[in-house]
C-alpha cells in the first residue's frame, strides 16, 4: 500500500496554548490507522485540520502528494465525536440527505443508504426519527452517513463511543471491509483493546506531540521487553536458580520471566531442553496498552 495522506510538521495554538507541536504522520490506503491519546492530547484538532475545519499555524497536509483541495475533502467521510444528526429527520432521510450533499443522485443515495443501514443492522429502523434512537444506534447512523458516498478517506472521531460489544463488532467488520476495498481509515478511540484488535497502523499522541507511529507489528517489536514465556513438560521451578533470570510468574510448567543482559535466550532454551520437552518458548510481546503507557510517560 502507498501513503495517501501525509501530515507534516503541523503546529496549532489557541491563544497562548500550543496544542499541536510539529505533528507528523502518514495514513496509507487500504489500512486502518488508530490515532490514540488521552483527552486533550490533540487528536480532534489534528482531524479538524485535515478536514479543513481548522487551519494549521504552520506545516502541511497533503493528499496523494499534493496540497489538499476542497474537491479532495469532498471525497472524504467524517464522523465527529459530537453527534451532528438532525433529530427530527428519519434515519433513512438523514443518510440520503447527506449522501446528496456529496453529489449522489436521489436513486443512488437511496440505494446506498438501504444497503448501509442493513449492513449496520439498522434496516428495521430506517423510518424511525433519529431522536427516537438509542445513543448507540445514533452512532451507527452517523457511521452510515460518513460512508454513504463511498469516501476515499474515512475519518472517525471516537466511532465506538456508546456502542455495546455486539454493535462494536459489527462496526469493526464494516470498517475492515472498507479498508479491504482500498479506503484509508483514520480513527480515534479510548478503547485500546479494540484499537489493538482493529488497527493496522498506530499513531500515539500526547501533549500535542507524536510519541510513536508505525505499523502495529513494528511498534510491538520496538517496545518488546526482555521478557519471555516458557512452558515445559514438568515443573519450571528450576528457573528460580538459573543465573540472569528474574521470575515474573510461575505456575507449574509455565513461567514468565525477565532475562538479564548477562543471560542468553538460546542458552536458556538448551538448558530447558536438557531437562525435558519444551512445549513453547518465546518473547512476550507488549500489548498496545503497555506501549501506550510507556511512550506517554
Amino acid at each position: 500500500m502507498t501513503t495517501v495522506l501525509n501530515v507534516d510538521a503541523v503546529n496549532r495554538s489557541f491563544g497562548d496554548r500550543q496544542v499541536l507541536k510539529d505533528v507528523s504522520f502518514a495514513v496509507e490506503g487500504g489500512r486502518l490507522t488508530g490515532f490514540v491519546g488521552a483527552n486533550g492530547a490533540g487528536k480532534t484538532t489534528t482531524m479538524r485540520i485535515i478536514l479543513g475545519v481548522l487551519s494549521a499555524d504552520s506545516g502541511t497536509v497533503t493528499w496523494q502528494g499534493n496540497p489538499l483541495t476542497r474537491e479532495d475533502r469532498h471525497r472524504f467521510g467524517y464522523m465527529p465525536e459530537e453527534r451532528g444528526l438532525y433529530p427530527k429527520m428519519t434515519v433513512a432521510d438523514q443518510v440520503v440527505y447527506l449522501g446528496r450533499l456529496h453529489g449522489l443522485s436521489v436513486a443512488d443515495a437511496k440505494k446506498r443508504t438501504a444497503a448501509l443501514l442493513e449492513r449496520l443492522e439498522l434496516g428495521g429502523r430506517d423510518g424511525d426519527l433519529v431522536e427516537k434512537l438509542s445513543l448507540g444506534n445514533q452512532q451507527r447512523v452517523q457511521i452510515a452517513a460518513a460512508l454513504v458516498h463511498d469516501p476515499e478517506l474515512l475519518i472517525l472521531d471516537e466511532p465506538f463511543s456508546g456502542l455495546d460489544p455486539l454493535a462494536s463488532d459489527n462496526v469493526v467488520t464494516v470498517l475492515r471491509e472498507r479498508a479491504a476495498a482500498g479506503t484509508a481509515v483514520l480513527f480515534s478511540s479510548h478503547q485500546l483493546e479494540l484499537v489493538e484488535r482493529l488497527c493496522d497502523d498506530l499513531v500515539i499522541i500526547a501533549d500535542g506531540t507524536i510519541r510513536a507511529a508505525g505499523s502495529r507489528s513494528y511498534l510491538r517489536d520496538q517496545y518488546t521487553l526482555p521478557r519471555y514465556r516458557i512452558e515445559v513438560g514438568a515443573d519450571a521451578g528450576w528457573l528460580r536458580d538459573h543465573p540472569g533470570i528474574t521470575l515474573v510468574e510461575l505456575d507449574g510448567p509455565r513461567a514468565v520471566f525477565d532475562l538479564g543482559p548477562e543471560a542468553d535466550d538460546q542458552d536458556l532454551l538448551q538448558t530447558a531442553l536438557s531437562r525435558g520437552p519444551v512445549r513453547s518458548f518465546g518473547p512476550v510481546r507488549p500489548s498496545l496498552a503497555e506501549i501506550f503507557r510507556e511512550v506517554i510517560q
